[in-house]
């Protein structure tokens, strides 16, 4: 519980349908959202269930760090997951993208911060378990045909009941963030 201070919850007709561990923090400086766990359940709402969760993360994105970019970072292990991030920019990994020297850093920032086991590869943002469950933003798309090919790409070889997950980040821009507060 002190690690992952907040946890948003979401609710529909009174049930729980989706959850997050989640924190608002500077990592060398930079405002944060870090999502160290979180969960849909398989329901044919499961998509505005995600919506719900992350409009709340932006939301406190807003309040906490006003009139600032803010990035927030996540580890997924499917390419569903990667919905979250829709309304993001620069994400990294992204298809047909090779990260630069400052996106590299944020990923080995972001390993350290989830403090995960196992072997990590800079490039590809991908994390190779050591057996431990890897604790992931865990979602499954309503239309999973619909996944870009270049996303599901990145998760080639990818093993979740190893622990084997990828890092991902991505930038919620202070003018979208400002939307949110009218």
């Amino acid at each position: 519980r002190e690690e992952w201070v907040l946890i948003p919850l979401a609710r529909h007709e009174g049930k729980l349908h989706g959850f997050s561990f989640c924190t608002l923090e500077r990592i060398g400086g930079t405002p944060c959202v870090l999502i160290g766990l979180a969960s849909v359940k398989r329901t044919a709402k499961r998509d505005q269930v995600l919506k719900a969760m992350m409009t709340d993360q932006y939301r406190r994105a807003l309040m906490a760090f006003p009139d600032e970019d803010v990035l927030i970072g996540t580890r997924f292990s499917g390419p569903a997951g990667f919905e979250a991030f829709k309304n993001l920019d620069d994400v990294v990994p992204r298809p047909g993208h090779k990260a630069v020297g400052e996106e590299r850093a944020w990923g080995r920032r972001l390993v350290k911060r989830f403090a995960i086991e196992g072997t990590y590869d800079e490039n590809t943002f991908l994390v190779k378990g050591n057996g431990a469950v890897a604790g992931v933003l865990d979602h499954d798309s309503l239309k999973p045909e619909a996944i870009d090919a270049g996303i599901a790409g990145l998760f080639k070889g990818i093993k979740p009941a190893r622990g084997d997950c990828l890092v991902a980040c991505g930038w919620a821009m202070a003018e979208d963030l400002a939307k949110l507060g009218r």
